[in-house]
């Protein structure tokens, strides 16, 4: 089901920003199994998936820092960062898929037509993960080549809910942030969205659902089948009515 908390002009959009995980990619167990090989290796009691689900998306460092319980030796956090990071450099597609449904709808929306033009929306991924690891499990699901740019949490000095990463590619594919929406699947990213003037769309079949209760995106969805229909006439003339 569409929830609407304000109607997209679908026709105007040109370019969509993806998050990656819990958004485009279930990642959830491969992180997890990397954050639990850290714990054991530094002889900590492991944590359940749904817990460590709800420490993703501000990037890695803080993932390991609240997995750990906040630290407040610096050295320590930075030898647990390198192990998670080694372990899932290794591990990052062991079961790592793209949700079902993400390349059909993906495909559905490319095209818009615009006083009788078809106009091709360009698409990319904007991930607090850092950018190694983002872009190769991209290749290693055979889509990094539907997204004119990939960028993480090291690509900028600074992470999403910054507008930093969001201006960036408004300027690099020349996009009005009134063209642009972004879709994700935690409170972050439609405060990203706010923050750099964008539309946004939350996901409802992510990591934190919970979140796009307390920060409602313009648009929310339930399964990625139901991005297309974010995007079509029929769609806006239904909230209309």
């Amino acid at each position: 089901m569409i929830t609407v908390h304000r109607p997209i002009p679908s026709e105007q959009i040109r370019l969509l920003i993806f998050d990656l995980d819990g958004t485009l990619i279930d990642s959830q167990l491969d992180l997890a199994n990397s954050v639990n090989a850290m714990l054991r290796h530094f002889g900590r009691r492991e944590l359940s998936q749904e817990a460590i689900a709800n420490y993703i998306g501000d990037g890695a460092p803080m993932l390991i820092r609240r997995a750990l319980g906040d630290p407040d030796d610096g050295h320590y956090m930075h030898e647990a960062l390198d192990f998670f990071l080694h372990h899932y450099r290794e591990h990052k597609l062991d079961n790592t898929t793209l949700y079902p449904g993400i390349r059909e709808a993906l495909d559905a929306v490319r095209w818009v037509e615009n006083n009788g033009r078809r106009i091709e929306r360009k698409f990319a991924v904007l991930s607090n993960k850092p950018v190694g690891p983002s872009t190769k499990i991209l290749e290693g699901l055979g889509v990094r080549d539907l997204f004119v740019q990939v960028y993480g949490g090291n690509s900028f000095a600074t992470k999403k809910p910054d507008p930093m990463g969001a201006n960036a590619l408004l300027e690099e594919t020349g996009t009005r942030a009134e063209e642009a929406i972004i879709i994700g699947d935690s409170e972050i990213d439609v405060i990203t969205a706010r923050n750099a003037g964008t539309w946004s769309c939350g996901v409802n079949y992510g990591f934190r659902p919970d979140t796009l209760k307390v920060v409602p995106p313009d648009v929310v969805i339930d399964t990625p089948r139901e991005l297309p229909l974010v995007f079509t006439k029929d769609y806006e003339e239904e909230f209309e009515n």
